[in-house]
């Protein structure tokens, strides 16, 4: 057994106080009921990874108002009510078990593999690659219809009003999915922004919209309830993706973020400790630290436990989260801390219990 003392020091997270440094990687899963409502087969997916010793656990991309934002079939949301009520007892058993648990907001954007709406993104621009076979889809992505001032308007205001029924019903925080090719990401990324008003052009601008979901999400739920935020470069149906500007397009994008001041940034990448862009230099978590000064979260291919010590022990994050090799091993941090092997990750093996692509979330 190695010496995991970061993992398992404890970390003031906003107003949380987490018992180690291990966080549960949001994943798609799409097991909800048709109608977006939590299930029991949901909570007892939750609470295994809360006995099993992970400090904090995000879930899913949630989605937060029934106009838009739903990406695929059988997916959870918030954007009700009733759906916002179908949590409430998976958060008393995740909270039960010892755990604490954030709710991700996620706006689909360009990527929707239903025929519920017509797709809405920054720019009616195709997105690039095909739908995601695992979570239901196939063939090309439909051309979605540019947002208009008052679209905008009215989802800043939807991830609010998402946020907020998620502390009503007792969830620790929201994270705000501003990753992986979905709306938010559309807007930061070059070729699928083509506007020419205050949410388009340079990075300064195309981050904007992000800022103000933050700023929202916080005049609405108060100063104690944590709020984050995930960022990546890499996208689901663009995987190897880089930002055009580099450690410029960074440095703009992480002090953009920390104006906004959530309590945390949460970066993925394919491998967390690979280099963000050219050989040699840092890591995507490393500039995100650098750049906000925020506590930051790392995921991607940190299933082994000495290259999430070692991240963590060479300050390129305060937080590991794991993806795929919590699912095999949803005793993740209680193996680790007493030595036991790990299963390793099969995701053919996996689909009936979480249908999601392994370069998704990192391991």
């Amino acid at each position: 057994m190695g010496n995991y003392s970061h993992l398992f020091s404890t970390f003031p997270l906003g107003s949380l106080r987490l018992p180690n440094r291990s966080v549960l990687s949001p994943m798609t899963r799409t097991s909800a009921e048709p109608s977006g409502l939590a299930n029991e087969r949901m909570a007892r997916y939750y609470t295994r990874f809360a006995k099993g010793g992970f400090g904090l656990i995000i879930t899913e991309g949630l989605y937060p108002d029934a106009i838009s934002s739903q990406s695929y079939e059988n997916q959870p949301g918030l954007a009700n009510e009733a759906q916002a009520e179908s949590w409430r007892p998976v958060v008393r058993a995740v909270q039960s078990a010892g755990g604490k648990i954030v709710a991700q907001l996620m706006h689909a954007g360009a990527l929707v593999q239903h025929d519920g709406f017509t797709p809405i993104a920054p720019s009616a621009v195709k997105p690039v690659g095909t739908m995601l076979e695992d979570h239901g889809g196939s063939g090309a992505f439909a051309v979605p219809r540019a947002m208009t001032q008052e679209d905008i308007r009215i989802v800043i205001g939807s991830f609010a009003q998402a946020a907020l029924r998620a502390k009503k019903v007792g969830f620790d925080g929201v994270e705000v999915h501003a990753a992986n090719g979905y709306l938010l990401d559309q807007f930061i990324t070059d070729y699928t922004n083509r506007r020419t008003d205050e949410y388009g052009g340079p990075t300064e601008r195309r981050i904007r919209i992000v800022v103000e979901v933050l700023k929202v999400i916080r005049a609405a739920v108060g100063p104690d309830f944590v709020v984050g935020v995930r960022i990546s470069q890499g996208k689901v149906n663009d995987f190897h993706h880089k930002w055009a500007g580099g450690e410029t397009d960074a440095r703009i994008i992480f002090e953009h973020l920390a104006a906004a001041a959530p309590d945390y940034i949460h970066t993925t990448e394919y491998k967390a400790f690979a280099p963000a862009f050219s050989e040699g230099g840092p890591t995507l978590a490393k500039l995100a630290k650098q750049y906000s000064a925020l506590p930051v979260i790392a995921n991607g291919k940190l299933g082994q436990p000495d290259k999430a010590e070692s991240l963590l022990e060479n300050d390129h994050a305060d937080l590991v989260a794991i993806g795929t090799s919590a699912l095999v091993n949803p005793d993740w941090v209680n193996k680790v801390r007493v030595g036991m092997e790990l299963h390793p990750f099969d995701h053919h093996f996996l689909q009936p219990i979480a249908t999601l692509k392994e370069e998704e979330v990192g391991v």
